[in-house]
């Protein structure tokens, strides 16, 4: 009872802003998790793309790395307050999805990795050389695919 209560206190101090973002982190990643269940990456992708227009938001790096910081904290503190495990699919999913919808190119990378014989795969977002999603730093132990696998450009489908 007291972690829930620790965790309800945190949101209430949050500002306005900050606890709607959270909301819509939590619903995101709910709807990302049957969406990816249901219709697999690349349709899951092609929904995102089509419930976001494409902007740009012309600010410097350095600002839209804060903004993009400060979400994938937002987001992470969500995630793990969540009744399931998010995966790092679906949270670098829902990321790239909100910094999409607020005009900042980031790119979801995959990498994979052999570990004592099985195959692991993991996911991580990118701007510039920055990465957002990965406070962990696991993403060093994983071979990159080449190329984003979601990047601002990719076009509609």
């Amino acid at each position: 009872m007291k972690n829930v209560m620790r965790t309800v206190g945190g949101f209430r101090r949050l500002d306005p802003p900050d606890r709607r973002m959270a909301i819509d982190t939590a619903a995101a990643l709910a709807a990302t998790r049957i969406g990816l269940r249901l219709a697999g990456l690349r349709r899951s992708r092609s929904v995102l793309l089509w419930l976001t227009p494409r902007k740009t938001w012309t600010a410097s790096e350095e600002a839209k790395i804060g903004v993009a910081q400060k979400i994938a904290r937002i987001q992470d503190s969500v995630s793990r307050h969540l009744i399931w495990r998010a995966s790092c699919l679906e949270q670098s999913l829902v990321l790239w999805w909100q910094l999409r919808r607020r005009g900042i190119a980031a790119e979801m990378r995959i990498g994979a990795r052999k570990q004592a014989g099985r195959f692991e795969a993991h996911a991580w977002i990118e701007l510039g050389n920055v990465v957002l999603d990965d406070f962990g730093e696991a993403h060093v132990h994983f071979a990159t695919f080449d190329g984003s696998v979601l990047s601002q450009e990719t076009s509609r489908p």
